[in-house]
């Protein structure tokens, strides 16, 4: 016959910390219960998300700087990791468009470092986390944002996304660059989310 403990509080006998049964033991909270956790819970393995910041844009933006990178609107989040071991896991997409037959591309950058470009023998060629070649006044493409980052602070952090065109067009963001009043055009989303995810 299973036997029951009923008690308000459960406390150690000697120092700070008891343990509950032996290695290999299973507790079962039963369905409709809760556990409500005030402190902080820890020994549960890494790979929780811990919070969570983000930055929409539906603002269409034009930039005309040829060949140079600039901040796009609204693409910048800031994050205070709670510890030196958590990762941060950048996502999202940005919706652009450059000039007509112009080419162009985005990147993650970190406070003022580039992170999640292409490496490699780059001699001309430019670092980027996603390009476009669009020969379209109404097409836009999708570039996906998707990078896992190390910190290793618990200061804030600054994400942000830079956009270029390598022509003298001009990049566009949310917008294509026709951008005329009729069906055929669209208006854009981007968006930029940054995780903490736990790395203990």
């Amino acid at each position: 016959m299973a036997s029951e403990i009923k008690a308000n509080k459960i406390s150690p006998a000697t120092g700070t910390a008891f343990t509950i049964g032996d290695s290999g033991d299973t507790f079962t909270v039963p369905s409709g219960a809760t556990i409500v956790n005030s402190g902080t819970a820890t020994g549960f393995g890494g790979g929780k998300i811990l919070q969570v910041q983000s930055a929409t844009s539906t603002i269409p933006f034009f930039d005309t700087t040829n060949s140079a990178f600039v901040d796009l609107t609204g693409m910048t989040v800031n994050i205070t990791p709670s510890a030196t071991s958590s990762t941060i896991w950048v996502t999202g997409k940005i919706s652009a468009h450059p000039g007509d037959n112009d080419y162009g591309g985005v990147k993650i950058v970190r406070d003022s470092t580039d992170i999640g470009i292409g490496t490699g023998s780059l001699s001309s060629r430019t670092a980027l986390h996603g390009s476009w070649w669009v020969g379209t006044t109404y097409a836009s493409t999708e570039i996906p944002l998707s990078w896992i980052d190390s910190p290793s602070t618990t200061s804030q952090v600054t994400y942000k996304v830079q956009g270029y065109a390598g022509g003298s067009d001009g990049v566009y963001m949310n917008q294509t660059n026709g951008d005329a009043d009729n069906g055929d055009t669209g208006r854009h989303v981007s968006t930029i989310i940054v995780l903490e995810i736990d790395g203990s």
